[in-house]
């Protein structure tokens, strides 16, 4: 169906040309023939008459040259104007296409043939060779509805160019808009996956960490009695039952069209959870104290809780992952309309454990300290430990 319309729009302007010189060596015909003619003068007409139609048709030929020389066209068709009112069709659609270009040097050129070929034809041809009355009102007249007929045909050329032009401009627009759009949602799947797995990092690195250590444990340690194992596999149990529920706690937050039974607000953990998170770690084996004074009663922004505890969490699985069984010590400091530092501190160790390591849990720190505005700092120090630094904006 394209095809057929754009064919359809090639034909249909061909056919109007041919239907305008048609119709107008027709009209002149007739008004010709009206007038008493001598056996002499009707052979002259006649010749006018067939020479008129085969230059129509030359000129009407001519007009699949347009497009790749369109002032010749133009000047061609136009001159021809002078002896053929069948030429007038195809010379209307050659100004029209040349027109389009916008070019006002070829359309005064095309313009100043086409005057000089009416007067011409007004007041030298047609009177010799078709016998109508040369000069006077008729023929000034003709001449000025031959220029009329040549401004429509220009301004025809400039508006069919204007339309084009926003038709184009209309089009890129929209596929502009499309590969914005495009773009927008590419750039939203990155930033969802992103934070798929951010989050997933943050939930499970603690768990499964903890997990490894114990398994560690029993894979290496012989002196362990019957009640020492059983402790150890309830607790990587305990701890690989944790990981897969807050597994499903994240995706439920992540995916709005969750399955039934999984919240898409289910809560994240904040600075409350915070003396839980110690607790799990110091019964891991980890040495952990924290230094907060009277700083958890206060009430956190949402953000800034659920930041301030990731980052807290993420550094004591580091903790445990490069220097197990060293002491770790995590500070609070700050206040409300200041800032919120959170540091944690541990001593450097010649041995790391066996857990694996994903190596982005700091980097991915650093980006959530600057998505909450603040800053990340991250480093060993000359006293032999290192520290996780983290200052967070914080809003009264």
């Amino acid at each position: 169906m394209p095809e057929l319309l754009r064919a359809w729009s090639r034909v249909w302007r061909h056919l109007l040309a041919a239907a305008v010189g048609v119709v107008a060596w027709g009209a002149m015909t007739a008004v010709v023939l009206s007038v008493p003619l001598t056996a002499a003068q009707q052979d002259v007409v006649g010749a006018a008459l067939v020479l008129d139609l085969v230059l129509g048709a030359v000129t009407f030929a001519l007009l699949l040259l347009r497009r790749r020389h369109p002032l010749v066209v133009a000047c061609l068709t136009s001159a021809a104007c002078v002896v053929s009112v069948t030429s007038m069709g195809p010379a209307a659609l050659a100004v029209a296409s040349m027109a389009t270009r916008r070019q006002r040097v070829p359309v005064a050129v095309v313009a100043t043939v086409f005057l000089a070929g009416s007067i011409v034809s007004e007041f030298v041809y047609r009177p010799r060779f078709l016998f109508t009355e040369g000069g006077g009102f008729e023929a000034t007249s003709g001449v000025l509805l031959g220029e009329v007929f040549f401004a429509a045909a220009v301004a025809t050329g400039y508006y069919v160019a204007a339309r084009r032009d926003l038709v184009g401009s209309l089009r890129e627009r929209a596929l502009t808009a499309e590969r914005e759009q495009a773009l927008a949602a590419k750039v939203a799947r990155e930033a969802e996956r992103n934070r798929i797995a951010r989050e997933m990092h943050d939930v499970l690195a603690h768990r499964i960490s903890m997990v490894a250590l114990h398994a560690g444990a029993l894979t290496y340690r012989d002196d362990l009695d019957r009640g020492q194992t059983v402790e150890a596999a309830q607790t990587i149990q305990e701890n690989a039952r944790l990981a897969l529920a807050e597994l499903r706690e994240v995706l439920g937050v992540l995916r709005a069209d969750g399955p039934a039974g999984i919240s898409a607000d289910a809560p994240q953990p904040t600075l409350a959870q915070l003396p839980a998170l110690l607790a799990d770690a110091r019964e891991a084996g980890s040495a952990v104290r924290l230094d907060s004074g009277e700083l958890l009663v206060h009430r956190f922004p949402e953000t800034l809780s659920r930041t301030a505890f990731r980052i807290v969490q993420e550094a004591l699985t580091n903790a445990r992952k490069h220097a197990p069984g060293e002491p770790v010590v995590v500070r609070l400091t700050g206040a409300a309309g200041d800032v919120l530092e959170v540091e944690v501190r541990n001593p450097l160790a010649g041995r790391t454990s066996a857990a694996p390591s994903s190596g982005v849990g700091l980097l991915g720190l650093a980006e959530r300290a600057e998505l909450a505005g603040g800053t990340f700092a991250h480093g060993p120090r000359p006293d032999g430990s290192f520290v996780v630094t983290a200052r967070l904006p914080w809003q009264s």
